[in-house]
């Protein structure tokens, strides 16, 4: 018997995507290659290496408090918005 999925994601601006899924709202940052998420099932950080389809997944949980996750999470998103802001 197979299992019903739901996964939509969008764009915000480059780098900065809002997910939605059946087990709730999620945050990406980040780009092609390393992405860091922020959703209900905790932080996970996800590093690839592009067209190859190889990646590593780390995964905290959000019962912790802020992890290095977020705080890295937090930091790429100051970093992007710096350079958006910086190059209009």
């Amino acid at each position: 018997m197979g299992f019903l999925r739901f996964r939509r994601s969008f764009k915000v601006i480059p780098g900065i995507r809002i997910n939605l899924s059946k087990t709730g709202v999620s945050t990406s940052v980040g780009r092609r290659g390393l992405w860091f998420t922020q959703g209900p099932r905790g932080t996970r950080t996800t590093v690839g290496v592009p067209g190859t389809g190889v990646s590593y997944a780390e995964t905290g949980s959000s019962r912790r408090g802020v992890g290095l996750g977020a705080v890295v999470l937090l930091i790429v998103l100051l970093v992007i918005v710096m350079a958006v802001f910086a190059g209009s």
